[in-house]
């Protein structure tokens, strides 16, 4: 699984210091969380969609099937919601 305590450890923040009302919500500058899913976790957007106007929904793999969920806000923030591991592509039904 994209290792959440590493997560934490790197994109520690005064911006990601913020309570949230979940504590496993992970967030940072956009720029600075897509460079550590790309570059430290070698992760590649597999998937995204608008949730509304100023919000995107983004899903993150690597090639191992560890996965990171991440809401992209128009002010610039990125926050990982939800992280796993065995993720796998299916077929759009017919």
């Amino acid at each position: 699984m994209i290792r959440a305590a590493a997560l934490l450890t790197l994109l520690a923040s005064p911006a990601a210091a913020t309570p949230t009302p979940i504590a496993e919500i992970l967030c940072a500058p956009t720029k600075q969380m897509q460079q550590k899913l790309e570059q430290q976790f070698r992760s590649a957007r597999t998937a995204s969609g608008m949730r509304s106007p100023d919000q995107m929904m983004e899903v993150w793999t690597d090639a191992r099937g560890d996965w990171a969920m991440v809401v992209r806000y128009a002010s610039g923030t990125s926050c990982i919601v939800a992280m796993g591991e065995h993720w796998e592509e299916t077929e759009n039904p017919t």
